[in-house]
């Protein structure tokens, strides 16, 4: 009698002995796996059928195709977003980028930068506590690790507390825009960050060179000053392959956030 797995598409039973064979170490990070032509005499399956085999490891992330080359088992050096200790005032205080807490000695570069005024989303006002037609500085920036997009980020900050600050030029100076707002007398004391994750649209597929079937991660903090008030907004998308999301805190009696 025949078992689940037998019933399965052979693709699929192909793919998953791929799998079982990087999982074990028999192929490593930067490996090449077995190509079409190979997979058609070893398992006795026609071209179409190796093709779809090869594409689920790349569809999961666990392989990436080389033009002219072949199928590579994928090297996941991940990005280790370290959630509290980035945003710690000795940080950002000092002049160093909150970046810096989570790359190492890695090659980052934020390749797209544009600062413009506009009238804030509904959302983004609400949240801002801003008037129906409230103006709002908005950053967005591409960044870019290795050479490779992982993060696409917009700030919204209301336009009249950041108006004529280096916070409305693309370079905002050393400590970046919590420094700015800090010698404005609005420094954030308190972050809020909501986490959600979703399929890419075609834009961010493109924007971040994403591969089929990689999913992004949403990321919408919300940075608060010692009265409460939200001075930032800031929407990330995130290459879900090259993130782990890291959060080191000690238990604590339950506070009262801001708004909240």
């Amino acid at each position: 009698m025949a078992t689940t797995d037998d019933r399965r598409p052979k693709y699929q039973r192909i793919a998953d002995s791929l799998r079982e064979a990087i999982q074990s170490g028999e192929y490593g990070p930067g490996d090449r796996l077995p190509g079409e032509n190979d997979l058609m005499t070893t398992y006795g399956v026609a071209r179409m059928t190796a093709r779809q085999a090869l594409s689920v490891l790349r569809d999961e992330g666990i392989a990436e195709a080389r033009k002219g080359a072949g199928v590579f088992v994928r090297a996941f050096r991940p990005i280790r977003r370290r959630g509290i200790h980035r945003l710690a005032h000795d940080q950002w205080g000092n002049g160093r980028s909150i970046w810096s807490a989570d790359i190492e000695n890695r090659a980052l570069e934020v390749d797209r930068v544009t600062v413009s005024e506009e009238t804030a989303p509904a959302h983004i006002g609400a949240a801002l506590n801003l008037a129906a037609d409230g103006t709002t500085c908005v950053r967005r920036r591409r960044f870019v690790l290795d050479g490779k997009p992982v993060l696409l980020a917009t700030s919204y900050l209301p336009l009249p507390l950041v108006a004529g600050s280096a916070i409305t030029r693309e370079d905002t100076g050393p400590g970046g825009t919590y420094a700015r707002l800090a010698e404005l007398g609005c420094e954030p004391v308190h972050f809020r960050e909501e986490i959600r994750s979703r399929m890419p649209s075609k834009d961010e597929m493109e924007q971040l060179s994403l591969a089929a079937g990689t999913p992004v991660i949403l990321i919408c903090r919300t940075a608060f000053t010692a009265e409460g008030r939200p001075v930032e907004i800031n929407e990330m998308t995130l290459d879900a392959a090259s993130y782990v999301l890291e959060y080191d805190f000690d238990a604590s009696p339950t506070a009262t956030p801001p708004n909240g």
